[in-house]
């Protein structure tokens, strides 16, 4: 097996893992980096809304402007709606929704133009190349990671084509793989960075694009909305981001803490779309992409310890975003710096210090602030908008308690006291189904590869989920993954894996934790040009 030796070795291609690579090379051009991104290219596997706040670029790059950032539309107008089932109110803005001096990008292009600038740097960064497995030395530090092999077969069994993973070893090794990062979840586990921290809590993000006509469109207009199609006891949320060329971002956040089975994310964000205030905005148009990605929800009492033996964990990896501010490019980013920072330190003085720079940082005020905002949402829509308006206006982030969060995979009800939902068929023009909306991923995986969905024990597939919960797994994942089927009227669950967008959405919400998310090949999975 192949090896590889950095100063600085990186997992994850992101906002987070490019900052701390430019910011490495920034404080010595003399550390070697490498990145390992899993997507086949920098910026592949990336979706967001998203409405940048630049502050850590600033910081960053601060001639970000004469170097080409993709960043172009500054928001101009932002609106809050409640939807009812017909109508629309407008209701106030809370300040940490206020997008003054902020810009509507695309995240997977502004990741691409990040990685220009590392590797201007110097910095290495090898697209195609999961992460699988930690390496650790004698001492029990991460030494380093295994790539995974190539050419492998549906049985596990080398092919023609077949290659070895290679062995990329480092003197720190940083985690930013993103939310629920496969890796990540392995460090905490192994390391036990999760023992002090709440159970982190998900939303699952749907997002499409699209080319309008209507008149309605408005370059820089910045729309969220809550209501309908969700019941008042469901989190969640949409947004409409309009960009220039008269293409419109539109997304629907469904909280993976949702209590019945029988509730499908993308089905309500179809649903969506055919309200009397969003249609008339997409009558017309075409759409010209979509996906879908969990993102972290717990918050500032969610966040584990980020340092261990031999590396740290940053970004989305550790759950940085800010939820009500529905932002975390800017913390990811400032937290890749900080633990650029902090390897730095280690280097000289044999001390990581990046936990203790980013609870000193802007980072932990500002999730400190609104740590009880989402959590106060389990108990429906209009406590948690009461909830949200006193820490906010009354309290000011200094409330003399801290909410804790949930287990998402907890929450479920079971079928059998929970009301099936009716969903319309898709028309093809505004509503669509999910195997058409895959195929706008650009998904490529080798068909003969090994299945990268793995069931503990696959008997509890039917025994356990379809008997008690009719399989919530055929609806919550966004891309038609799971069916069960019939053979000789007996029934079995059957993975699709080829359809898999890499949203891990079944690795947080299946009720056993049974379903386990691990890398297909390198270069697998969707490619995102424009998210």
């Amino acid at each position: 097996m192949d090896e590889m030796r950095y100063d600085v070795v990186i997992v994850g291609a992101g906002p987070s893992g490019l900052s701390a690579a430019i910011r490495l090379k920034q404080l010595n051009p003399a550390v070697s980096v490498c990145i390992l991104e899993k997507g086949s290219e920098v910026g592949a596997h990336i979706l967001s809304g998203c409405v940048l706040e630049p502050r850590a670029l600033n910081e960053l790059l601060p001639d970000w402007q004469g170097r080409g950032a993709p960043i172009s539309i500054p928001v101009i107008e932002d609106h809050f709606w409640y939807l009812s089932k017909t109508h629309r109110f407008s209701l106030p803005l809370p300040p940490q929704m206020n997008n003054k001096g902020n810009y509507i990008i695309s995240l997977s292009q502004f990741c691409r133009w990040l990685g220009r600038q590392a590797e201007a740097l110097g910095v290495e960064i090898y697209p195609g190349f999961a992460a699988t497995e930690p390496l650790f030395d004698a001492q029990g530090h991460l030494c380093g990671v295994k790539t995974g092999d190539q050419g492998r077969g549906w049985d596990g069994q080398p092919t023609d084509s077949y290659q070895p993973g290679v062995e990329i070893h480092g003197k720190q090794i940083l985690i930013a793989e993103g939310c629920r990062g496969s890796m990540a979840e392995t460090i905490m586990r192994h390391f036990k960075l999760r023992d002090t921290a709440g159970p982190q809590t998900y939303g699952l993000g749907l997002k499409e694009i699209w080319q309008v006509k209507s008149p309605l469109h408005k370059a820089g207009t910045v729309i969220h909305s809550v209501g309908w199609p969700l019941g008042f006891q469901t989190y969640g949320g949409s947004f409409l981001y309009h960009m220039d060329n008269n293409q419109v971002a539109v997304g629907f956040v469904v909280g993976l803490d949702y209590q019945n089975p029988y509730l499908s994310p993308f089905e309500e964000f179809q649903r969506f779309k055919t309200h009397p205030a969003i249609r008339p905005l997409f009558e017309g148009g075409v759409r010209l992409s979509y996906g879908a990605r969990a993102l972290n929800e717990g918050g500032w009492q969610s966040i584990p310890k980020l340092t261990f033996l031999g590396g740290a964990i940053m970004g989305c990896s550790a759950g940085f975003l800010n939820v009500p501010k529905i932002k975390g490019t800017h913390t990811a980013m400032k937290s890749g710096m900080l633990a650029a920072e902090g390897v730095i330190e280690c280097f000289r003085t044999g001390t990581n210090d990046y936990e203790q720079r980013l609870r000193q940082s802007w980072i932990a005020k500002e999730l400190y602030q609104v740590r009880n905002i989402r959590p106060g949402f389990r108990w429906g829509l209009i406590p948690g908008l009461m909830n949200a308006a006193l820490e906010t206006y009354v309290f000011r982030g200094h409330s003399p308690w801290t909410l804790q969060n949930h287990a998402d995979h907890q929450q479920l009800h079971l079928a059998s006291d929970c009301k099936p939902i009716a969903y319309p068929k898709p028309d093809g023009a505004l509503t669509f189904d999910r195997l058409s909306s895959v195929y706008l991923c650009n998904i490529h995986h080798p068909e003969n590869q090994p299945n990268h969905l793995k069931l503990e024990r696959s008997e509890l597939a039917i025994s356990h989920n379809l008997e008690l919960y009719d399989s919530p797994e055929q609806r919550y994942c966004p891309a038609n993954v799971y069916e069960i089927v019939k053979d000789e009227e007996k029934s079995r669950l059957q993975i699709n894996s080829a359809n898999c967008i890499h949203c891990k959405s079944c690795d947080i919400k299946d009720p056993l934790q049974n379903i386990h998310w691990v890398p297909p090949e390198g270069g697998s999975g969707p490619n995102y040009m424009d998210m």
